[in-house]
């Protein structure tokens, strides 16, 4: 089972396409940023609605057994996700009500401080808050990954600590090895992966700075992330945008909230951006990554534990068994 854990891709047939093609089996896409309820809604239909329309080669998949049924049939499972938790709207109760609508992964903040913590931008991190501490616990009673991509430190260290259940940073690398604020420090992975938790190591360029250039040098970089929190953790989430445009990038760093440039994951002023690896130039070069992990000597069931085997063992515990009961409300 090949896993792409987080892309921000906006897909259409011809995107799906090309997740296939890298042999990929599950993804999970992102259905907002900035979205309040009434526009988050408006993005799970028409995820609904693209696979409705090529239901003969994808899929929604609300549990790792559906994942599962999707690759027996030849079909991508898409798994439905959100960058932010503004979909909730500030209303506890939308946690539910989301996940009986599909989703499945959940970013507690994006790019600025929300009503449940801090991000990874902010000079200074509140932790997570009295709302965030509850949103943790209800997204743990209801079976959605808590995702601590773009997260601040402080806020993830305490989600961490607060949740009941493994959590994860779906698209980060370890910032020892390549110092980014949207990537994340080991005082926060290390208790993750104590717990069970996951991080996706990501193909983004300026987040993979000096291990990027070759598929060997990007090799090395899970490698060293291995030796440092041990091979149980490690996944993959490229956080591709396939023929993204600059309006939508725009979207994704500014919202409605800024009028100033915001630059995201972008380096800053006077240093040099990281030139995007002519080698991975998106999910439908998946397969250099595996040849990559064979040619740093990583092992035929280590290759598989990290393209997939890992985060489906996560999806197992996370998803699945807390979605087998039914709610409350229900007869």
């Amino acid at each position: 089972m090949i896993v792409d854990s987080l892309i921000c891709s906006r897909l259409d047939r011809d995107g799906i396409e090309e997740i296939r093609a890298g042999g990929v089996d599950s993804v999970t896409v992102t259905c907002g940023f900035w979205e309040d309820a009434t526009e988050s809604l408006d993005s799970v239909v028409r995820w609904r609605e693209l696979v409705t329309q090529n239901q003969d080669i994808a899929a929604i998949a609300t549990t790792a057994a559906e994942m599962e049924e999707a690759q027996r049939d030849g079909r991508l499972a898409i798994v439905l996700g959100f960058q932010n938790s503004s979909f909730l709207q500030g209303r506890l109760g939308y946690v539910e009500a989301f996940a009986d609508l599909g989703v499945r992964v959940a970013q507690l903040t994006y790019n600025i401080q929300n009503d449940v913590g801090g991000s990874c931008y902010d000079p200074t991190d509140s932790g997570l808050t009295r709302f965030g501490e509850e949103v943790v616990a209800e997204m743990n009673r209801h079976g959605m990954v808590i995702d601590l991509s773009h997260v601040g430190n402080r806020t993830s260290l305490d989600a961490v600590h607060a949740s009941s259940l493994p959590v994860a940073a779906t698209h980060a690398n370890i910032f020892e090895l390549v110092e980014h604020p949207r990537n994340a420090p080991l005082e926060v992975l290390k208790p993750l992966a104590e717990r069970g938790g996951m991080i996706g190591l990501t193909t983004y360029h300026n987040l993979t700075r000096g291990f990027i250039a070759t598929p060997s040098d990007w090799a090395e970089m899970v490698a060293r992330s291995v030796d440092l929190l041990g091979i149980d953790c490690i996944g993959i989430g490229t956080d591709s945008n396939q023929r993204g445009t600059d309006e939508y990038r725009e979207w994704m760093r500014k919202g409605r909230w800024s009028r100033r440039p915001q630059i995201g994951a972008s380096p800053p002023p006077g240093v040099a951006p990281s030139q995007r690896p002519d080698w991975f130039t998106g999910p439908q070069d998946f397969s250099a990554l595996g040849e990559a992990l064979a040619g740093r000597g990583f092992s035929a069931t280590e290759r598989d534990q990290i393209l997939g085997g890992n985060w489906m063992r996560f999806y197992t515990e996370v998803i699945d068994t807390q979605r087998e009961s039914a709610p409350e409300w229900k007869v």
